[in-house]
């Protein structure tokens, strides 16, 4: 990844110009600059989990925010608000939804913008960097446990352990869960046994249970079958990727049979970031992160392909 100079533009109407103090490294990320997801806008400035500090305001912003607050920037930029999916509040499913660091630029940069209507306030008692992985791997994993519907005091799978996996796990202990932890990486199984988990296991092991419900974060679609078949009946599986490989051929009794389910998980609702970062202020979460400087992007994202760290890897300009 090329690193540019460009001038600081000044923020158009209704925006925001933020000082970025950290930026989230998330799997999308990587999905774009491979090549995994198409393009959207060439040289487009990858980062979507960004902390930063409004600096400028422009016009018509208002009073929501001032110069000095402290805003998180996540993926979901741009909505219609009146297609059928908007007026629903499905507003993830938009047809002209934009997304930040695939059709506008983001947070690998020392200053970015946001559209104030999808700028976050953020919760206290967190660190720039802790905050980072909330803005897409929390708010994507608190999609993924909603989709799954996890029944309460409910047994749950979790399949990868990456940044979005050890906080939707988190939030399911808090919940009353039991989790269970299915992951090819020592060092996310030793994270897992460390935020108290009921089991760690292989990642195509299957738990020591029946499950009511699991979520696949590892972008493995050969991982759809074990997770299915580990269902108890009437179970749901969540698929919390932008990007899955394709997935081999289902037996119908095996992994459907007895009302078993899998749902997709598309991008998120500004009404999904409010609720879990809402919950992030009255539980506390512990956020793995490793730093890397701007210029270590690219390590980064290499680090992140190749499973070097457990948790996630967050860019300090």
């Amino acid at each position: 990844m090329d690193q540019v100079r460009a001038p600081v533009r000044a923020p158009g109407p209704g925006e925001l110009l933020v000082r970025v103090l950290a930026c989230g490294v998330c799997r999308t990320d990587l999905h774009v600059a491979e090549g995994d997801l198409p393009v959207h806008r060439a040289g487009v400035v990858p980062g979507h989990e960004v902390v930063g500090e409004v600096v400028a305001l422009g016009a018509g912003v208002g009073e929501w925010f001032a110069r000095g607050d402290r805003v998180g920037i996540a993926w979901l930029r741009h909505t219609c608000g009146t297609c059928k999916f908007c007026r629903r509040g499905a507003e993830n499913l938009c047809p002209e939804s934009r997304y930040t660091g695939w059709d506008a630029d983001g947070g690998y940069a020392e200053y970015t913008t946001v559209p104030v209507d999808y700028a976050h306030p953020l919760p206290r008692g967190y660190a720039d960097a802790e905050l980072a992985p909330l803005l897409c791997a929390g708010i994507i994993g608190y999609r993924a446990l909603q989709r799954a519907a996890l029944p309460l005091g409910g047994r749950l799978g979790i399949y990868g352990f990456g940044g979005s996996a050890h906080l939707a796990a988190q939030v399911a202990l808090a919940r009353g869960a039991e989790v269970h932890v299915m992951t090819r990486d020592a060092k996310s199984r030793e994270l897992a046994r460390e935020l108290g988990v009921a089991s760690v296991q292989g990642a195509d092991d299957p738990p020591p249970v029946a499950l009511d419900a699991a979520i696949l974060f590892a972008p493995v679609g050969d991982l759809v079958l074990p997770a299915l078949a580990a269902l108890d009946r009437g179970g749901v599986l969540a698929v919390a990727g932008i990007h899955l490989t394709d997935i081999p051929v289902l037996n119908y009794q095996r992994h459907l049979f007895q009302e078993r389910e899998i749902r997709s998980v598309t991008a998120n609702t500004r009404a999904d970031a409010r609720e879990f970062l809402a919950f992030a202020a009255e539980h506390h979460l512990d956020v793995t992160v490793h730093p890397y400087p701007l210029a270590g992007a690219d390590r980064a994202l290499t680090d992140l392909a190749h499973g070097k760290f457990a948790g996630a890897a967050v860019l300090i300009p």
